[in-house]
């Protein structure tokens, strides 16, 4: 067989080429307004006031924690399970990231353990606390409810990286409206992704949209005079242009993420292999479709022979970066988050996978030894 199949696909509409040329014979290619639609449009879709888009998801974490009021010596709760680019946002500010293990099931953040963390740290260390960085990790919602308890009581800010989670749901709810910011990520990849990077602040405060607005700016707010410290971390019109073709799609597609997850389960049955669970009241965007093997290096093997597409998000937890060796992690100090990370394997999952396929990816699957 000569196919191969790929772990993801960038969704191609078929008209993004209108608008593209649209905006280059405007000539207004910086903050104009498809950045404005585009920055309206998304947050009626997730349910905010206030929307700041921005040149990428990590940029968009960095600005969020500025504008949380993170600072140098400063420490933020957050996952070690996830991509790197969740915790190097608290080391831009100054900041150190103080990492709580996961669920087994959820791979989120363990609420439980988020108290007890707080808890076991010295007094001054506990001072030094000011936000939660919420990692709703390969779609799957974190458990929010007693996560804005703890936040409440000891008087965190809580951020959301939603940045795997676009459309993702607790109760009917969208994450991205349960903390005083949520960040998105609008990298090809991602259910809805523009052709390059770009990413997104909500948020139902008008003050910290209004700094976040100012730092992707240099810190201006209008003119030339630069009012704080800021940066270039604008979304340029045409990638606003495709993403507003393209956010017409998106609860359509993430049904059908939905439908090739649900697939998946149904008829995958090789007891080698550990399948997503799906949970009453949650409704996962299926970002990624993550199963865990204690035969993960085999496996690879075999999917290569069967021209299989896969991924490990992630391979090396965050406190096991060469980056964050300065935090002095020792092993079985996260145990379950180093357990996953050496299971874990991501099957392909976008909305242009047919049945043929997915028959034929179960099929191999079934039959691995």
């Amino acid at each position: 067989m000569n196919k191969k199949y790929p772990i993801a696909r960038p969704y191609l509409v078929g008209n993004e080429e209108k608008y593209v040329f649209e905006v280059i014979r405007s000539g207004v290619l910086s903050m104009g307004s498809k950045v404005e639609k585009f920055e309206k449009k998304f947050a009626e879709f997730i349910g905010v006031k206030y929307a700041c888009a921005v040149s990428s998801g990590t940029a968009g974490l960095h600005l969020a924690m500025i504008a949380a009021g993170i600072k140098n010596g400063d420490e933020v709760i957050t996952s070690p399970f996830s991509f790197v680019a969740s915790a190097n946002s608290i080391l831009y500010v100054g900041a150190k990231p103080v990492f709580v293990d996961i669920d087994p099931v959820t791979y989120n953040m363990d609420p439980k353990k988020i108290e007890e963390k707080i808890t076991n740290l010295p007094a001054g260390r506990q001072e030094k606390l000011k936000a939660i960085l919420v990692v709703h990790i390969f779609g799957q919602s974190a458990d929010m409810d007693p996560i804005l308890k703890i936040a409440k009581k000891y008087k965190l800010k809580i951020i959301e990286d939603c940045c795997q989670a676009h459309g993702a749901e607790i109760n009917g709810r969208r994450v991205g409206t349960f903390g005083d910011m949520a960040c998105f990520s609008f990298y090809p990849t991602k259910n809805l992704g523009t052709y390059g990077d770009g990413g997104m602040i909500l948020t139902d405060n008008k003050k910290i949209a209004d700094v976040c607005r100012s730092l992707r700016m240099y810190g201006m707010k209008q003119g030339y005079t630069s009012e704080i410290e800021g940066y270039n971390s604008r979304l340029d019109e045409v990638h606003a242009a495709i993403l507003n073709v393209k956010i017409k799609y998106l609860k359509q597609w993430n049904q059908e993420r939905k439908a090739v997850a649900e697939y998946y389960i149904k008829n995958i049955k090789n007891s080698k292999i550990i399948l997503p669970k799906v949970f009453h009241g949650l409704s996962s965007s299926w970002h990624l479709f993550v199963v865990r093997t204690e035969y993960r290096s085999r496996l690879e093997k075999y999917l290569k022979a069967c021209k299989i597409g896969y991924g490990i998000h992630y391979p090396y937890p965050i406190h096991f970066q060469p980056a964050y060796k300065f935090l002095s992690y020792k092993p079985a100090s996260l145990p379950q988050t180093e357990k996953f990370a050496k299971q874990i394997l991501s099957l392909p999952i976008f909305p242009e996978l047919t049945r043929r396929e997915l028959i034929y990816i179960i099929d191999k699957i079934n039959l691995f030894k």
